[in-house]
C-alpha cells in the first residue's frame, strides 16, 4: 500500500516506528521526507526463542572458485554457530549448541560487501537497507533438507543481497533470480508463506514480494518502486497491486517481476492478458489477513492516519 506523503517529517517515521505492533515495515521516497532520506523501518516480532542479537559482519575476500554455504533458518537462538568472521557466532561462544550445516551451496564472488544483520540482514556498507514482514501467500513450501526441495528463506537472502548488492534495484534482481533458481521457502507457520521487503539504497526504495511456486522448487516474485514523493506500508500481507509493466522512472522500470509472475496466472486462468487489464499481484497471491481480519488492514489505515492525520 503506498500514499502520497511529500514533505513528511522525519519524526514521523520513528514515532511510529517505536509504536508498531506485529511487523509493520514503512518505505519513505526521498521527496516524502524531511531531509531527502529514503528511509525504511521494520519492527521483528519475534517468539520468545528468538536470536536477538545483531552482529556486523565483516567485508571478506573470498578464492577463486569457492562456495557460499547456504543454511537453513529456524530464526531461534542461536540463528548461526560457526566462523563468518563475527565473534558471536563462533562455538566458543555458543557452548551446548552444534556447528551449523548447510543444506546448500552456490558460487561465491570475489569480495562481500560488511553489513549489520540480526534475523534478517539490515544495513551495508553501501547503505542498502531491508526491513521485513512475512506475508500470506496462496502457496508454501519445504526446505532442503525438512521435506522439501528450495534452497533459501527470506533470511538467507536478505543477506546475501547485502554481501553482494551495492544498490536496492541490484538487491531485488539478486533475490528474485536466487529464489527463482533455487527455490524459496517461507516461515510455514500462522504468518504465512510469503514475504516482504522494504529494499531501500540513498536514491530509491523497493516493495518487494516473493513465495514460491506452485512445485517448490522455485519462486514467484515481484517488486514495486515507490514514489519518490510516496510513502508504502506492509503490514503482513501483500501490497502490490496492479504491475504496470511499461511504468519507469528516469528510463528504468517501476515494477520488476519473475516470469512466473504471469505465466503462473495465466495457466490456472486467474488472469487473462486479452482483457487488456495488468496483473493485481495481492488479488491473484495473497491468501488474506491471518490472525483475524483486521489483523493488517487497521495498521496500514493506522499508520497512513498517523502519518497524515487531516
Amino acid at each position: 500500500s503506498v500514499a502520497n506523503f511529500a514533505n513528511m517529517r522525519c519524526a514521523s517515521v520513528f514515532s511510529l516506528f517505536v509504536t508498531a505492533h506485529g511487523c509493520t515495515t514503512l518505505i519513505v521516497g526521498k521527496a516524502a521526507s524531511f531531509d531527502g532520506s529514503v528511509m525504511a523501518t521494520h519492527s521483528d516480532d519475534g517468539e520468545s526463542g528468538a536470536d536477538a542479537r545483531a552482529v556486523k559482519v565483516p567485508p571478506l575476500d573470498h578464492p577463486e572458485g569457492s562456495k557460499r554455504p547456504v543454511f537453513y533458518d529456524t530464526e531461534d537462538y542461536p540463528r548461526f554457530v560457526g566462523d563468518r568472521g563475527v565473534e558471536a557466532y563462533l562455538p566458543a561462544n555458543n557452548l551446548g549448541y552444534n556447528r551449523s550445516i548447510p543444506i546448500g551451496f552456490i558460487p561465491q564472488v570475489g569480495h562481500t560487501y560488511g553489513y549489520v544483520e540480526a534475523t534478517y540482514g539490515i544495513l551495508n556498507e553501501k547503505q542498502v537497507g531491508i526491513g521485513e514482514s512475512t506475508c500470506s501467500a496462496i502457496f508454501g513450501t519445504q526446505a532442503r533438507g525438512k521435506g522439501g526441495h528450495a534452497l533459501f528463506s527470506i533470511d538467507s537472502l536478505s543477506r546475501i543481497a547485502l554481501e553482494r548488492a551495492a544498490t536496492a534495484r541490484e538487491a531485488v534482481l539478486l533475490m528474485g533470480d536466487l529464489a527463482v533458481k533455487e527455490g524459496f521457502y517461507g516461515a510455514d507457520a500462522f504468518e504465512g508463506t510469503g514475504e516482504s521487503l522494504m529494499v531501500i539504497d540513498p536514491h530509491e526504495g523497493f516493495i518487494f514480494h516473493i513465495l514460491p511456486d506452485e512445485s517448490g522448487t522455485s519462486a514467484i516474485w515481484a517488486a514495486q518502486r515507490v514514489d519518490d514523493t510516496h510513502v508504502g506500508v506492509v503490514a503482513n500481507m501483500f501490497t502490490i497491486r496492479q504491475i504496470k509493466r511499461n511504468q519507469t522512472t528516469l528510463g528504468k522500470p517501476d515494477f520488476l517481476f519473475s516470469s512466473s509472475v504471469h505465466a503462473t496466472a495465466q495457466a490456472r486462468g486467474w488472469w487473462n492478458p486479452s482483457e487488456g487489464v495488468e496483473l493485481d499481484f495481492t488479488k491473484v497471491y495473497s491468501d488474506g489477513e491471518y490472525a483475524h481480519k483486521y489483523y493488517s488492514g487497521r495498521r496500514v489505515w493506522g499508520s497512513y492516519r498517523m502519518l497524515a492525520p487531516q
